[in-house]
């Protein structure tokens, strides 16, 4: 439990960067950009720059000096989670700031930085002479980079290479940096359509893991949105790299992080495109930082992982919500709550031996054909195939292995967890039968650190469904709903709430039997 000072205090994130005195790029940006994503925000000014809409006339180069009795007078009452860095203007700096975050982090394990290359001004003319092997120092700290197509190609030395995963790959070879977002804003080679991708190294920022299988060392996103055609776009650079920031302090997971900020700046470049239509060519306007997204319409598309195929089988609910979700773990559990009405349970088994899994799977499909109870076997789908399940819940961890086509032409239901809005995308491309959302709270059953939602995030994710809502999936909440919880849970508008504890240990925990749980849960989700 939070106290009431945590409560209050804001994440504090550093901007590093120069300052643009037209307002559109640089500190500027970074300040609005973290206000409006709800992060305190410190700024270090690298240079100051003679600049207008039209041209760059001349850099400023603020001393190291001054720049480390900042850094050392704001360490002491707001030290960062994060350290954004711009414009970074001369050798000199460069050393500094890589000695400064190396320093930094043998004290603060889980800083994130994150670095925006700054070359060329978008009104044309040089920031820095910084030459790739002088920068080298730096980039060996950073923990994420968020080049654009051409810088990307000038860190991979790599100038007639289009392929954004080979450049990717290529940056991380010659500096170890645990992310690489390469962004699609320049790169002309589709006219209608702007697309991003992330090169992420799997447990390497901020000790949290964004990728449930183990196996995997790397993993790639891709995420794309339609072009808006916007001459208030200068800072956007500035601005995506810093609503990154805003989300990593706030403790998002790097897919999620990207997601969020791929869609804030769509969103501030659609809030500007008809004044700039209005002025044509005329005029090139900062970039207009609209706020935390919540709008589904500004999220970005997922690449899809999946092999097309028909939407799943619905779950026929005539009108009626899903409401109380168990997840049990043995046929004792199965056979005392199958007589009391629910909708949906889901039998969750570990450490059998095979033999003893299929006859236990094969007991309880033959258990619940007698109710009208909608048995979900977890992770088992080869199993309940055979037996005849009504349907199955895979995890992200198997969603990878699982053979979708055979569960789809079963005729069986399909249940998918996620954990944030990456995942919640994605997986809605399928079209299950429900998408569960979790972990709401710290669970007993299941470590999630790094990916525990709270009710914001479950906020968030529920509006990132369709708007017709013929085409909108159920949407179970799942992790560490008690009793006392369950009523603010259900008041975010989810379906349904999943839960383990709240009924299985009702009577230690408060003094009832699983029956009587089971109708207080109902009548708080009904």
């Amino acid at each position: 439990m939070k106290t009431e000072q945590q409560v209050s205090i804001k994440p504090i994130i550093w901007t590093i960067s120069g300052s643009d005195c037209s307002g559109g790029g640089g500190i500027a940006a970074d300040i609005k950009t973290g206000h409006s994503l709800g992060v305190e925000v410190c700024h270090l000014i690298t240079a100051n720059t003679v600049q207008n809409s039209q041209k760059l006339l001349s850099v400023n180069t603020i001393s190291v000096d001054i720049l480390q009795q900042q850094a050392a007078i704001l360490i002491d009452d707001k030290p960062p989670s994060v350290i954004k860095i711009g414009l970074v203007a001369n050798v000199e700096q460069v050393l500094w700031l890589a000695q400064l975050l190396e320093q930094y982090k043998q004290f603060m394990p889980n800083l994130i930085s994150v670095y925006d290359p700054v070359g060329q001004a978008s009104v044309g003319g040089s920031f820095s002479t910084i030459t790739l092997e002088q920068l080298t120092p730096l980039l060996q700290q950073v923990d994420v980079i968020t080049p654009n197509l051409m810088e990307a190609k000038s860190l991979a030395k790599l100038t007639d290479e289009t392929d954004v995963e080979v450049l990717a790959k290529r940056i991380f070879k010659d500096f170890a940096i645990n992310s690489i977002i390469v962004k699609g804003g320049h790169n002309q080679g589709d006219e209608k359509y702007s697309t991003d991708y992330c090169y992420h190294q799997l447990n390497q920022l901020n000790g949290k893991q964004d990728n449930q299988d183990k196996t995997q060392t790397a993993i790639s996103y891709q995420l794309s949105a339609k072009r808006v055609e916007s001459h208030y776009s200068h800072g956007g650079g500035c601005s995506f790299a810093t609503a990154l920031s805003a989300f990593f302090a706030q403790g998002y997971l790097v897919r999620d992080a990207f997601t969020l900020a791929k869609a804030f700046i769509s969103e501030g470049l659609k809030a500007s495109k008809q004044v700039s239509q209005s002025f044509g060519h005329q005029y090139y306007g900062a970039f207009e930082q609209q706020g935390w997204p919540r709008n589904a319409k500004f999220f970005p598309n997922i690449s899809r992982q999946y092999q097309n195929l028909p939407a799943f089988n619905a779950l026929n609910l005539a009108g009626k919500k899903l409401g109380l979700y168990p997840v049990i773990d043995s046929l004792y559990w199965l056979k005392r709550l199958l007589p009391l009405g629910l909708e949906i349970i889901q039998l969750r088994v570990k450490n059998l031996s095979e033999n003893e899994l299929e006859q236990v799977i094969m007991k309880a499909v033959e258990l619940a054909k007698d109710y009208g109870t909608r048995l979900f076997i977890n992770d088992y789908w080869q199993l309940a195939i055979k037996h005849g399940a009504y349907g199955v819940h895979i995890g992200q961890e198997d969603l990878q292995d699982a053979d979708l086509t055979a569960i789809q032409q079963s005729g069986m239901r399909l249940g998918i967890s996620t954990h944030g809005c990456y995942e919640f995308l994605l997986a809605q491309q399928l079209q299950p039968s429900y998408l569960a959302i979790g972990a709401i709270f710290p669970t007993k059953t299941k470590d999630m650190t790094g990916q525990i939602q709270g009710l914001d995030n479950l906020r968030q994710v529920l509006a990132l469904r369709p708007e017709n809502n013929e085409l909108q999936i159920p949407v179970v909440a799942i992790g560490g709903i008690s009793l006392e919880r369950a009523t603010e849970v259900v008041e975010t508008g989810v379906e349904s709430i999943a839960v383990v504890t709240a009924i299985t240990e009702a009577e230690d925990s408060y003094g009832m039997l699983p029956e009587q749980a089971v109708v207080k849960l109902q009548a708080i989700i009904n």
